[in-house]
């Protein structure tokens, strides 16, 4: 059984202009210690699903339809005491940006021992626990460091800590939330071996999200790609990465800088515009960005298996093969 199966996740919220579909049939796994990476454009519903995994969805959510079962509960309609128990113990986030992840006006070692809450250990048992975790993610002076402040760390230290605090509990789950977005190319590598290394001692799954195509290809197993608030695309590294069946994944890979083999004065991308997703289009949700768009697109593609573990939502998922 996966440790998280979700099926059939759609969200709505509401908006001034109406309704806007933000994941629409969202179905994915996720296996007992694997790490699976997720990939799309800025909008296409990332921080949406994670929203509704962590049970954080905004006050403006007017519709949620599906399941996201964790192990044999159902986080969709859980109630607040549930998610209470489940988040920060079970379930655990690392968030995108490290420069206001931490609280400004209280020492990492406050806010390290704040999140043992639930565990019955003295004070001084949990300041040793978290001492333990900073020289796991190679913290200098660890026991020192403690006593200070976010200020007194770079962005490089203080993603450090917040994937220290992540794994104190020793989840089940880590989602790590585009967690290198905001690091230099090598604090990036740094974070992604530290990840690797970490994953592997405590034996967690992750959901690693991120637009860093090398980054995910470096780190996760499997892979699912995101268009526009569907899952389009989901398969092994090596499938998506050697043997992607969907345009939009091809498309996305062509724009990866690191696939450039000259230089050039502009970078790749794709053309055409993200669907209005107040409106959504007839058909494939990637129809009028496509370049192998034909009649039958017309129709709304259903997720075709083209190999053991490998899916892709296209029409012509099948002949497409190996570009």
């Amino acid at each position: 059984m996966a440790l998280l199966d979700i099926d059939g996740l759609s969200v709505a919220f509401r908006t001034r202009r109406g309704e806007l579909q933000a994941l629409r049939n969202v179905s994915l796994s996720v296996e007992k210690g694997e790490i699976i990476g997720i990939i799309g454009e800025s909008g296409c519903g990332k921080s949406t699903l994670i929203n509704s995994i962590i049970g954080l969805l905004p006050a403006n959510v007017s519709a949620v339809s599906g399941s996201i079962r964790f192990e044999d509960e159902n986080i969709v309609g859980m109630t607040e005491a549930g998610l209470r128990r489940l988040r920060g113990e079970r379930i655990t986030t690392i968030f995108q940006d490290p420069m206001t992840a931490l609280n400004p006006v209280l020492s990492i070692g406050t806010q390290m021992t704040a999140i043992q809450y639930r565990r019955p250990e003295s004070l001084a048992v949990k300041r040793r626990r978290a001492i333990d975790f900073l020289e796991r993610v190679r913290m200098p002076d660890a026991a020192r460091r403690l006593d200070q402040y976010p200020h007194q760390f770079s962005g490089g230290m203080r993603q450090r800590i917040c994937i220290a605090m992540a794994l104190l509990t020793e989840p089940d789950l880590l989602i790590a939330d585009e967690p290198t977005t905001a690091l230099d190319a090598t604090l990036e590598v740094q974070v992604i071996r530290l990840l690797r290394e970490l994953q592997r001692d405590i034996g967690c799954s992750v959901m690693f999200v991120s637009h860093h195509l090398g980054a995910v290809a470096d780190l996760c197993e499997r892979v699912a790609i995101m268009y526009a608030g569907e899952v389009v695309e989901q398969g092994t590294v090596r499938d998506i990465f050697r043997d992607p069946r969907h345009p939009y994944t091809r498309k996305l890979l062509e724009c990866d800088p690191g696939r450039l083999t000259e230089m050039q004065d502009t970078l790749p991308t794709i053309p055409g515009e993200v669907p209005d997703l107040v409106h959504i289009p007839e058909g494939c949700i990637f129809r009028s960005r496509c370049p192998d768009e034909f009649a039958r697109c017309g129709e709304r593609p259903s997720p075709e298996t083209v190999g053991p573990g490998h899916r892709a939502a296209c029409h012509k998922a099948r002949e497409l093969g190996t570009p």
